[in-house]
């Protein structure tokens, strides 16, 4: 395993020696308000020999995200950054850059993670017939004096490559408790882009959550090929605010709509039938619950009630939930005696 051997918070674009192969990859890199990060990132894309063009695209940054990327093009022709007047979302942004690269494979980076050296070629060693090539990552808790690395597997994700098929993707997109952002929706492959291209498939806009789930569910549906390897180097920063971040109603509804349209497929197989309807049900959960706060909000009786009728693993949730809230508020008075 490639260990961090460089500095968790280094921002200087130091590319260093590339070996004489041959550039494959475009790694995309949509950011908002990431000055803080983006040098990193970039440097860390451009460092990998098997990378032809870092494409960057600023989502509307209202600080110098833009500016911090382009400080690290030292010549070339192997940077791209694209400023957007205003934020269209990370999907929308994702589909610019695809637009503006070239190469046969892309790699999705986002603006405050980063990659090891050697992991793209890596990635593409094990590309042979695949279509998606994804790895287990690096956490990188950030807030932890001594910048804490960990191992972030996957759900179900073993030890030795394995490929994965719809029904084990969707099942390992299943929100499990105490192990955040450990689902499958999270991983960041690099993908065949004649794939993408034969099947008319770019990041559907409507969404502000879940589009990478969308992505590569569509296409597991529509045949592509998903291999998973063990890490390679892909470091994801974790901060405390990111483990807290909450999503609106309306981007769980429209997550939960994805589900309803995969289901319409008649090509579905029962076990994919039923990991959709598994997905869709956590989801729902969730929208579910926020539908509590909002009539406990709204001191309507009803609104808060009718999320309970809704279903029996829904009701299971929600008391759930309940309990937990209840009990963590009498801590809090505890504490404040």
């Amino acid at each position: 395993m490639a260990g961090p051997n460089r500095s968790a918070d280094q921002s200087v674009c130091d590319h260093g020696e590339r070996e004489a192969v041959v550039p494959s990859v475009d790694v995309l890199i949509a950011a908002r308000d990431r000055g803080d990060t983006i040098e990193r990132a970039v440097a860390s894309a451009l460092a990998e020999a098997e990378v032809r063009t870092v494409v960057v695209v600023d989502d509307g940054s209202t600080d110098d995200t833009a500016r911090r990327a382009r400080k690290c093009d030292l010549g070339g022709n192997r940077l791209n950054v694209e400023r957007l007047d205003c934020s269209v979302g990370p999907s929308a942004a994702r589909n610019i850059a695809m637009e503006i690269s070239k190469s046969p494979w892309l790699a999705i980076l986002d603006g405050d993670d980063f990659f090891l050296p050697g992991r793209i070629g890596n990635l593409l060693s094990n590309s042979e017939g695949w279509d998606f090539v994804a790895d287990d990552q690096l956490q990188l808790f950030e807030d932890h004096p001594d910048h804490e690395f960990s191992p972030r597997r996957f759900n179900g994700l073993s030890s030795e490559p394995r490929p994965v098929n719809f029904a084990q993707f969707v099942r390992g997109n299943i929100t499990r408790r105490n192990r955040l952002r450990h689902e499958f929706g999270f991983i960041k492959p690099i993908i065949r882009r004649s794939f993408l291209d034969q099947h008319s498939l770019r990041y559907d806009e409507s969404l502000r959550l879940g589009e990478d789930y969308t992505l590569y569910a569509r296409a597991l549906l529509m045949g592509a090929r998903f291999l998973l390897v063990p890490i390679a180097g892909y470091v994801s920063a974790v901060r405390a605010s990111s483990l807290s971040a909450r999503h609106s109603k309306q981007d769980l509804e429209r997550l939960r709509d994805v589900d309803r349209e995969l289901l319409t497929n008649k090509r579905l197989t029962a076990s994919e039938r039923r990991a959709l309807a598994a997905h869709y049900g956590s989801v729902d959960c969730r929208v579910q619950w926020l539908a509590v706060i909002e009539g406990f909000k709204e001191r309507s009786i009803s609104n808060f009630l009718a999320p309970f009728g809704r279903s029996p693993l829904v009701s299971a949730y929600l008391l759930e939930q309940l309990v937990r809230e209840l009990a963590g508020r009498a801590r809090r008075r505890r504490a404040t005696k």
